[in-house]
């Protein structure tokens, strides 16, 4: 069995290593996060959470989608990341927390939808990690797994081949979120953007 705290502190040292020049590494992702964003369908007051948020790059589209009557909420285990964020003057549109994904500190249902972007290849129990997400999250709410690039050109990018094991394959993504309490009901992958949508199930 693994130990879930060399996870973390392996996650913790590989973002924590690349805070300070991650948004100048990827500058022109900002409009992808916005269309992302859109496909939540968020309202104002809705609550929601980006879950893994990094350097808060979804907090600003998040903020103008829910307005502010509504809720958002940044968590990420690594601190750098979150300092990044409050730098970056997006703490001003969520409320950051140094948080796991795997328990987090949210009653049951509280949230409208949960955005997340390429946290799923760094979940160390993916369906338990996916079920604490839809415990936050009512029934009806929707859940984004979004990234950027799409799957071959993320390979590409990092000199490798795409894999039949690779979480994010519709085929083992869509078995993957309906275990853990989603039904996925959409899903793009192409070289511009990874966005599969799913909805908390009752």
């Amino acid at each position: 069995m693994r130990n879930m705290s060399d996870d973390h502190t392996h996650v913790q040292e590989f973002f924590g290593a690349r805070a300070a020049d991650w948004d100048s590494r990827f500058p022109d992702d900002g409009p992808a996060y916005g269309a992302a964003v859109a496909e939540l369908g968020l309202r104002e007051g809705d609550r929601v959470l980006d879950a893994g948020c990094g350097t808060g790059r979804a907090l600003t589209p998040l903020r103008a989608a829910v307005g502010t009557s509504g809720v958002v909420v940044g968590a990420d285990l690594t601190p750098a990341m979150l300092q990044a964020a409050v730098r970056a003057g997006r703490g001003h549109d969520g409320q950051l927390l140094l948080a796991d994904v795997a328990a987090l500190p949210l009653r049951s249902e509280a949230l409208d939808a949960v955005f997340a972007a390429g946290l799923i290849a760094h979940l160390p129990q993916p369906v338990e990690n996916l079920r604490e997400l839809a415990r936050v999250v009512r029934p009806g709410g929707t859940l984004a797994l979004f990234h950027p690039i799409g799957r071959a050109a993320l390979a590409a990018r990092q000199g490798r081949r795409i894999t039949p094991d690779d979480l994010r394959a519709e085929p083992n993504l869509r078995p993957l979120l309906a275990v853990s309490g989603w039904r996925m009901t959409s899903y793009v992958d192409e070289d511009a953007r990874f966005l599969a949508l799913a909805a908390r199930e009752d």
